[in-house]
């Protein structure tokens, strides 16, 4: 049986740039739909040339806003994916999507396409919030949206963006309760966090608003995890909701440090023990591919011991864990070799990590500490390059 692969494609331009969002996204007045699609196309083929006998178990539309895209197009880059590598029988096809009427009257158009599972950017259900992340739609745009989604689609996610500015536990159980109350499948549940260069940054920098403080949001991420058990939608990775058979497998792969193909503006890619990554501006992009077939600016080799590190770093994050007999086959790394013992044997003292033969699992009440524990216990270091 041939290793999952999953095919990751980049759609960058957007109606307008979030405040919050540190994304590969670009505002442009006009779109060539017709370079674009060609571009992608030859980018796909050329990945496709060296990934050839492994079907795909998913595809994932991502930006950006990738609902923006012509529904031909979308269903132009399915059927090559399927020429090229093939679909497993249960293959997942997710496009990411604003909630805006204008979207969501692609849908059908969008579903006809292929696409059988969509990721509604709803961020929140109030107005005051949805003006203040910069978004354009309202709330009830935004359940119109819905509606006409689950109509459409057998599977939908929607994302929520809570611990904002001046949010009390009461707002977001309420919040929280209502959106469970839409019977998805799917939920992301993100904390506001304010990255590098976005306005978000210069906002707090300049003291335009102060970031929820760290034990609110601890409140909110514990009420959080309690509502979503409660209704059938338990965390399977730290910011990811599902009901049990409902994960996103696309972003499976991304955390079982399984291959995926990358390809559009900026994209990542993992195959063959290879980091790939795209040009990141628009017309770079067009130009790589014009020059060179491809738009790859850069390819690096993973050392086996980079490989270790970052599938840890990803699989932690995973209520099932990692499973360190399968990670020491992929590296060659023995199991032993891939934690400190005593680190791990201490923290697990603290009911934050739980061993069980070879499977490794952050607990429930380790999972908020995951960026304070993963150092400590993550023994391999990469090798020093030549």
């Amino acid at each position: 049986m041939s290793e999952p692969l999953a095919l990751y494609i980049h759609w960058p331009f957007c109606i307008s740039k979030c405040p919050y969002c540190d994304f590969n996204s670009h505002v442009r007045e006009s779109v060539d739909q017709d370079a674009w699609r060609a571009a992608l196309l030859q980018d796909m083929a050329h990945e496709a040339g060296l990934t050839k006998g492994r079907p795909l178990t998913s595809i994932f539309f991502g930006g950006g806003t990738p609902s923006l895209m012509p529904p031909a197009m979308v269903a132009a880059l399915i059927n090559a994916a399927h020429t090229h590598w093939g679909f497993a029988d249960d293959i997942e096809i997710t496009l990411e999507a604003n909630p805006s009427s204008v979207e969501a009257a692609r849908f059908a158009d969008l579903a006809q396409a292929g696409v059988n599972r969509v990721s509604l950017g709803l961020q929140s259900l109030d107005d005051a919030a949805l003006s203040f992340l910069g978004r354009a739609h309202s709330v009830a745009e935004s359940l119109d949206a819905l509606a006409i989604a689950q109509r459409h689609f057998a599977r939908v996610n929607i994302d929520l963006i809570y611990a904002r500015p001046d949010q009390t536990a009461e707002q977001w159980d309420d919040e929280l309760r209502r959106a469970l109350s839409f019977g998805t499948d799917h939920m992301s549940l993100y904390q506001l966090t304010i990255e590098p260069g976005t306005r978000f940054e210069t906002m707090v920098r300049t003291g335009q608003f102060v970031p929820a403080d760290n034990d609110d949001a601890a409140t909110l991420y514990d009420m959080t995890q309690s509502l979503t058990n409660s209704a059938g939608l338990p965390a399977y990775e730290i910011s990811n909701h599902a009901r049990p058979g409902s994960e996103s497998r696309h972003n499976l792969s991304y955390w079982r440090y399984d291959d995926y193909i990358g390809i559009g503006p900026g994209a990542h890619g993992r195959r063959l023990n290879n980091a790939t990554q795209r040009h990141k501006k628009p017309e770079n992009f067009l130009s790589a591919i014009t020059r060179n077939g491809h738009a790859i600016a850069g390819e690096d080799p993973l050392d086996p011991p980079s490989r270790a590190t970052e599938a840890l770093l990803m699989g932690l994050r995973l209520a099932e864990g990692i499973c360190l007999n399968r990670l020491s086959r992929k590296t060659g790394i023995a199991p032993g070799a891939l934690l400190d013992a005593d680190a791990v044997e201490r923290i697990a003292s603290l009911g934050l990590l739980h061993r069980d033969g070879s499977q490794i699992v952050v607990t429930a009440k380790g999972m908020p500490l995951l960026d304070a524990i993963l150092p400590e216990i993550v023994a391999v270091e990469a090798e020093p390059s030549a």
